[in-house]
């Protein structure tokens, strides 16, 4: 049954995903601020009923109170393919930013392009994050919050991390609070896994990180409240649905 059900979810929802793709390429071409309600008020609430319907997969907000649509830099833990969808559903206006290698990928790339992600060329050293930081600026002066993973790509739940400086930059010089986002993603969606398990998919935001504080102390609170929120919702999942256990890096 697990294979069935995760066979036929992925067939669904990257369908789903390419149609939305396609069809925000071509909106885009005529007016890109319209691929973003075209994104969140019809693709993705298709992709979160497939989620229930056919995966068996709920998702769960909690700290919907430090919820907001502008003013505000996100930071969030990156376990899956999930949080670079589904959390549009939530943070309606959100910019990702992403490793620009993905939009090179033909029609997916130009759907990112036309929706605002900002792209991140990690080869690039000093002028990558002098680009990041220019399009983050111009993003949040449209009114649009900026979302970042920290870590900089997809980690498995419980795998050691290392948190890069770029959130500390846009923190020092966007001169927003940061809002940390902690998930249990990867139980349910694992990275480079075909199975898809059944199961409460957890976004949690936690309180902001005001402005001022000095690198050191900002990513060392930031890494704090996201890595000790991610365990905690990690031990609940595992208690609520023993066979996510096996899902936990080992090393």
């Amino acid at each position: 049954m697990l294979y069935l059900r995760s066979l036929l979810l992925n067939v669904v929802w990257y369908s789903l995903l390419a149609l939305g793709c396609v069809v925000n390429s071509a909106v885009g071409v005529f007016s890109p601020k319209a691929t973003i309600k075209v994104w969140n008020y019809g693709f993705i609430p298709a992709l979160v009923w497939c989620l229930k319907n056919i995966g068996g997969i709920e998702v769960e907000i909690r700290g919907s109170q430090y919820l907001k649509q502008d003013g505000v830099i996100y930071a969030g833990k990156h376990e899956s393919a999930l949080e670079t969808y589904i959390l549009t559903n939530y943070i309606k206006k959100a910019a990702f930013i992403l490793k620009k290698e993905l939009t090179y990928i033909p029609i997916f790339g130009w759907a990112q392009y036309f929706y605002g992600m900002i792209p991140v060329d990690r080869s690039a050293g000093a002028v990558a994050m002098k680009n990041m930081l220019r399009h983050a600026k111009q993003r949040v002066d449209d009114g649009r919050p900026v979302f970042i993973f920290p870590e900089g790509t997809r980690k498995q739940p419980g795998q050691e991390t290392s948190y890069k400086p770029g959130v500390a930059l846009l923190y020092q010089h966007l001169e927003l609070p940061v809002v940390p986002v902690a998930t249990n993603t990867g139980l349910f969606w694992k990275k480079n896994s075909f199975l898809r398990y059944s199961g409460k998919v957890i976004f949690e935001f936690l309180e902001p990180i005001a402005t001022g504080l000095d690198k050191k102390s900002f990513m060392t609170e930031l890494e704090n409240k996201i890595e000790t929120k991610c365990k905690e919702l990690n031990e609940e999942t595992i208690k609520n649905y023993p066979y996510t256990k096996a899902q936990i890096y080992r090393g």
